[in-house]
């Protein structure tokens, strides 16, 4: 496991074979993105869309259109909105059960 140490001003030198694995050359930028364990994860940001050239290759049964991505991710944006909504809503009955069962002053 490779591990670095935070100077006084808040910055880390990334061991040699991290960078060798992501990629990094000086002045790359890193990205730390949080993960649903409440962790982060180290992520190279790559200045261009050339990088992934071939990255993806195969990996699709079949080509996808442009409208079926476009559908794609509309649905997904609607689902996700969708799930906010009925978030709220539920917080709000929550809150509203909650005022009923306290004792009136």
């Amino acid at each position: 496991m490779a591990t670095a140490t935070l100077t006084s001003k808040g910055q880390i030198t990334v061991p040699q074979t991290v960078r060798q694995t992501l990629g990094l050359q000086t002045g790359d930028r890193v990205a730390f993105v949080a993960d649903e364990a409440g962790g982060y994860k180290v992520v190279a940001l790559r200045k261009d869309v050339k990088a992934l050239r071939g990255r993806f290759a195969g990996r699709a049964k079949q080509p996808v259109s442009i409208d079926d991505m476009a559908a794609a991710v509309q649905a997904e944006a609607a689902a996700r909105a969708g799930a906010a909504k009925a978030a709220v809503r539920g917080r709000a009955t929550k809150a509203s059960r909650a005022a009923k069962a306290r004792p009136a002053k």
